[in-house]
């Protein structure tokens, strides 16, 4: 190692990481990069933090999100970030189809934050059409998308879906992180810029930290470039599959009638509930029975309650676990 990766370093990161991530990014998520738009970030919190200031420093008044989403200043850092960065915020429904690109439209948001693989928490993909009329807003309007790919690598029925990034790479940032992948304790994410804006993006990376912790990406370049970090993908979508599956078949026979969705990737289904059910009476009762529910009225931005919907998760949750676990709330589903 030369001592000059012992210093402080190039606040968008380490050169060899950033080509990594690039050539990662081409290869799995069908980008269209190189190593000059990638900024090393913190995770995703702090990236689209940096991308968010850039933009507002750009001019950007306003920012939209996904409703359900993240929801609140008061529940979510992220939309926390966007208010500390002086944009007002603004929230658009979401339906089976992702994204309402007509009421972005109706919105006056110069930015929106989206996660388009893989809707959180709906699990809903952002159809082709409405993909392809988000990124023909953000050319009419000279707006720009924020891409949040939290847990693309992680799908089921068929081939990860694309980023978006690849149809509008002059008006998408794309927003990655090892979170999901490896663990959260591993603080290391990635911003995909447009050509125009990296500088932008590195300049705020400069005024938070200086940059992330250089040995850590070393670490991090050196696993995907060996391609372990590929067949640690490939081991834990099996694991995640199976936990899936059990759950499939748990709700089936100790719930059956209800309905699953959101399950095509990712680590969580949402259960549907019948009409008169109370949410949040549903998950207090689960609670009580040392069982983790959570209302998708939670991820709703007034937090008002919608058709009832429960967000069951899986990713972290031992196999074994998930039977005994459906079994003890089923009759609050039924």
């Amino acid at each position: 190692m030369a001592t000059a990766d012992l210093d402080y370093g190039d606040p968008r990161g380490s050169a060899e990481l950033r080509r990594v991530i690039a050539g990662y990014l081409r290869r799995v998520r069908a980008a269209a990069t190189n190593p000059e738009q990638v900024i090393v970030s913190t995770g995703f919190a702090q990236g689209v933090s940096l991308v968010l200031r850039a933009l507002a420093q750009a001019g950007a008044r306003c920012v939209a999100f996904e409703d359900p989403g993240y929801g609140n200043a008061e529940t979510d850092e992220t939309v926390r970030a966007a208010a500390a960065a002086g944009l007002r915020v603004v929230h658009v429904p979401v339906d089976d189809l992702g994204l309402d690109v007509a009421a972005l439209e109706a919105s006056g948001a110069q930015v929106v934050v989206v996660t388009p693989a893989h809707q959180s928490p709906t699990g809903v993909v952002l159809a082709a059409g409405r993909r392809q009329a988000l990124v023909d807003w953000a050319a009419r309007r000279d707006a720009f998308v924020i891409e949040d790919d939290y847990d693309s690598e992680f799908r089921y029925d068929r081939e990860p879906v694309g980023v978006l990034q690849g149809l509008a790479p002059d008006r998408v940032f794309t927003i990655g992180t090892t979170s999901k992948a490896l663990a959260p304790a591993v603080r290391l994410g990635w911003v995909l810029a447009p050509p125009a804006l990296p500088d932008a993006v590195a300049a705020e990376k400069l005024i938070s930290d200086r940059g992330s912790s250089t040995l850590d990406q070393l670490a991090l370049a050196a696993l995907i470039r060996s391609g372990r970090y590929d067949r640690h993908l490939r081991r834990m979508r099996v694991i995640y599959a199976q936990r899936r599956a059990r759950l499939i078949d748990a709700l089936a026979r100790h719930a059956p009638g209800t309905r699953l969705t959101g399950l095509a990737a990712g680590f969580h289904a949402v259960a549907h509930l019948r009409p008169t059910a109370d949410e949040q009476a549903v998950v207090a009762a689960a609670r009580e029975r040392r069982v983790g529910l959570y209302g998708i009225s939670d991820y709703r931005a007034d937090g008002t309650d919608g058709p009832p919907q429960l967000v069951i998760g899986f990713g972290n949750v031992g196999e074994r676990a998930i039977e005994p676990g459906i079994a003890a709330v089923a009759d609050l589903l039924r």
